[in-house]
């Protein structure tokens, strides 16, 4: 009898090993699962430095340590990539300050974080020949942008009522990409155009363009790029969110900490020659947002922009179109 027992007892314990390392097996499995989260990112701009962090944090490795595998998608300007956010086509977008005024509107998405701050990266770009050599000779200039409501529409629009003309003193054309930007120029459908200051410094090289002035020097509290996470992912799976926002912070704090590492991996996501791209981060970088905290001034400058982009005909409470809670506590 007591054999017996014992030989019971001996199996009960082997079961019950048994079904504890399965346990471990399953909740081992779910945590690699966990580890693949694939997110889907929508860019509004290809050749922004501002928005490389994808594709550096993911050379570097630091997006897998936050358990995601990143999916970069490319739109021509904020509208479309709030399109493709409402279509489901990316679970965040990396776009415009003032483009929060779409949450005001409804659109499914929420602001959570800001990529960067005063538009340092942001140019007029002009012919090598131009007539307008200063921005005081840009009174009724025609200034492409890339679609109405976008950022580049504000600033030009900026621009002329800081000049005392008005918001209206500069004309408008949507040109759309950055090839459609360089066309215009070329044959003449423009007088300059609004872009990042790194394209300026190309057409610099090939003697077929310059950069006028950098809205760095004249526009200071301001939100110029945020990160939009969609609703449905914020219900579903906010910790993802949560990685996310961690993952970039982690990765902009190796690229400040590695300029010229993190310069090379940056000029093969935004197209833009090593030498160029170097030139333009020491210039660029200091506007990226170290904790990705909306600040209150700025907030006030995006909110005051939206009747201007004709995105809205009222003020919203700043506080309704950006949620900070995914974001790691401040030190």
């Amino acid at each position: 009898m007591v054999r017996t027992s014992i030989r019971n007892a001996l199996a009960r314990a082997g079961r019950l090993g048994a079904m504890l390392g399965a346990a471990t097996l399953l909740a081992f499995g779910t945590g690699a699962a966990q580890a693949q989260d694939v997110v889907r990112i929508g860019k509004t701009a290809s050749n922004a430095l501002a928005f490389s962090p994808p594709e550096v944090g993911d050379a570097k490795g630091i997006w897998a340590k936050h358990g995601l595998k990143i999916e970069v998608v490319q739109y021509a300007g904020d509208g479309r990539m709030q399109q493709g956010m409402i279509a489901n086509e990316v679970e965040f977008g990396l776009g415009s300050g003032p483009s929060m005024g779409f949450i005001a509107k409804k659109a499914p998405i929420m602001a959570v974080g800001v990529i960067a701050n005063q538009p340092l990266s942001m140019g007029l770009i002009v012919n090598k020949n131009s007539k307008f050599r200063k921005p005081e000779d840009l009174k009724g200039a025609k200034l492409g942008i890339t679609t109405n409501g976008s950022l580049t529409y504000w600033l030009a629009r900026e621009l002329s009522r800081q000049m005392g003309w008005g918001p209206e003193g500069v004309r408008v054309v949507p040109l759309g990409t950055i090839t459609g930007q360089i066309a215009g120029l070329k044959s003449g459908q423009v007088d300059g155009f609004i872009m990042s200051a790194s394209v300026g410094y190309m057409l610099d090289q090939k003697n077929e363009g310059e950069v006028m002035l950098l809205f760095g020097d004249r526009i200071g509290d301001f939100h110029t790029h945020v990160v939009f996470a969609s609703n449905r992912l914020i219900a579903s799976k906010p910790d993802v969110v949560t990685r996310f926002l961690a993952g970039w912070i982690d990765t902009v704090d190796y690229m400040l900490a590695n300029p010229d590492e993190a310069a090379e991996l940056a000029s093969k996501a935004t197209g833009i020659p090593v030498d160029i791209q170097k030139q333009e981060f020491a210039k660029v970088m200091p506007m990226m947002s170290r904790d990705m905290r909306f600040l209150p001034k700025a907030m006030e400058v995006i909110v005051g922009s939206l009747g201007e982009l004709e995105i809205l005909d009222y003020k919203p409470d700043p506080k309704t179109l950006y949620n900070e809670s995914f974001l790691p506590a401040k030190k």
